[in-house]
């Protein structure tokens, strides 16, 4: 349960709403039940009621919940919930078994990227091809598992957003939390030589403006990493 004691941090208002977040994805509480008393959280977690309204404030704006006069604070069905925000999203990751998380983050990469690859391939600005490049040469260049993870998310963010449509970019933005468990995994692998191989395809193939070819690359860059990850995982 959320309600445990809470240590005491500068942003005290965050812990709290990290806190009920958290028991909320848990399944601490239904959809549609209301959450305890600001009263009784105030008491449990030793916070003043001003820290608990921001908090539930917060929670409010991020989908999770929402305040009705003699209804109270309730739960919100998890399909208005955000997931492109990284709250939302760390916790997520955190209550989900890794393998569903990783089931779940494929199927959206692989409905999404290669067609992201072949638009950035038409429409990448110079300035974006640029940054794309850097990203790439940062993963070539990663001295450590971390540096190369760092530069991988970058890569990948960097095609949404030199698709230079705005309806992808929250997508980019949203792999800084969800891309990181997998590519964490990953980096341990020994197929980083081939990974990079394919990276380097998928951003030449966008350099040369061949939508089809990016697509092409792309899939069989995504294709692979799920099955690395497979047999890293043996799941």
């Amino acid at each position: 349960m959320f309600f445990a004691s809470l240590p005491i941090l500068r942003n005290v208002h965050s812990q709290v709403a990290d806190r009920i977040g958290t028991g909320i994805v848990r399944g601490d509480i239904a959809p549609g039940d209301a959450l305890p008393s600001e009263m009784r959280i105030c008491e449990t977690l030793e916070v003043s009621r001003t820290v608990v309204r921001e908090a539930i404030r917060t929670l409010t704006g991020k989908g999770l919940v929402e305040s009705r006069a003699k209804s109270g604070t309730r739960v919100r069905p998890p399909e208005e919930w955000n997931y492109l925000d990284p709250d939302v999203l760390r916790w997520l990751s955190e209550m989900t078994d890794v393998d569903t998380y990783l089931a779940k983050l494929f199927q959206l990469r692989n409905s999404v990227e290669p067609a992201a690859a072949a638009i950035a391939a038409t429409a990448a600005t110079q300035e974006c091809l640029g940054r794309l490049r850097e990203a790439f040469e940062g993963m070539e260049s990663a001295r450590d598992n971390e540096g190369f993870v760092v530069a991988d998310i970058a890569f990948h963010k960097e095609i949404y957003f030199a698709t230079q449509n705005e309806f992808f970019w929250p997508i980019a933005q949203m792999f800084d939390v969800s891309l990181r468990r997998s590519f964490a995994i990953a980096a341990g692998g020994d197929h980083r030589p081939r990974g990079l191989i394919e990276h380097r395809d998928v951003l030449i193939a966008i350099e040369r403006r061949d939508p089809v070819e990016a697509r092409q690359k792309a899939v069989l860059l995504l294709n692979h990493s799920a099955e690395d990850l497979v047999r890293i995982r043996g799941a």
